[in-house]
């Protein structure tokens, strides 16, 4: 609904059914910005090197669709991820465990979202250099997105570049500008 009003049609209907439909994937693959370069988790591995196909013909670069085996549709510290990743029409999948990256694994309750304002609370305190669970996560997720930037050369430079804007303050302050610019457009 965020790119497309008519989507907002289909929201309440897929939320009675309870089920992860298409329009879970959808709204990614109708960003009208045009992403030259993406990371993309998705509820079901199967569709990690079909939407990796799919963007290759939309014209995205570089791209990481992502799908914890425990469930999440991002890469999880809790045990392997299957990733497909796309590079200059190539696709390469393989499964990532965080013991890979020297992160001990953690459990769902670890990281357990709650509302919005604590949500929020966790995450400011990781920005803040909070040591934890939450910030493996974060890191990870971040390294991701610093790889297929092109800003690092695998995921480990990018958990390396994520970790240091994390305690330079650089990743709080984006946080705030993110916070500033949302709050001026309202």
């Amino acid at each position: 609904p965020t790119f497309h009003g008519a989507v907002k049609h289909a929201i309440g209907p897929r939320r009675e059914i309870g089920l992860r439909t298409v329009f879970n994937v959808l709204g990614p693959l109708t960003n009208p910005a045009g992403a030259r370069a993406q990371v993309m988790g998705v509820y079901d591995g199967g569709l990690t090197e079909k939407l990796a196909r799919v963007l290759n013909e939309l014209g995205c670069e570089r791209a990481m669709i992502v799908h914890g085996l425990d469930g999440l549709d991002e890469i999880s510290t809790f045990g392997k991820t299957k990733i497909s990743e796309l590079e200059s029409g190539e696709i390469d999948t393989y499964t990532i465990k965080p013991e890979d990256y020297n992160i001990p694994p953690t459990t769902p309750k670890e990281i357990a979202g709650m509302d919005a304002e604590g949500n929020a609370e966790v995450l400011r305190k990781t920005l803040q250099g909070e040591k934890g669970p939450a910030r493996d996560v974060i890191q990870l997720n971040a390294a991701a997105a610093i790889l297929v930037s092109g800003k690092a050369e695998n995921l480990e430079e990018g958990l390396e570049l994520a970790g240091e804007a994390i305690d330079s303050g650089q990743a709080l302050e984006k946080l705030n500008k993110l916070i500033e610019i949302t709050n001026e457009a309202d």
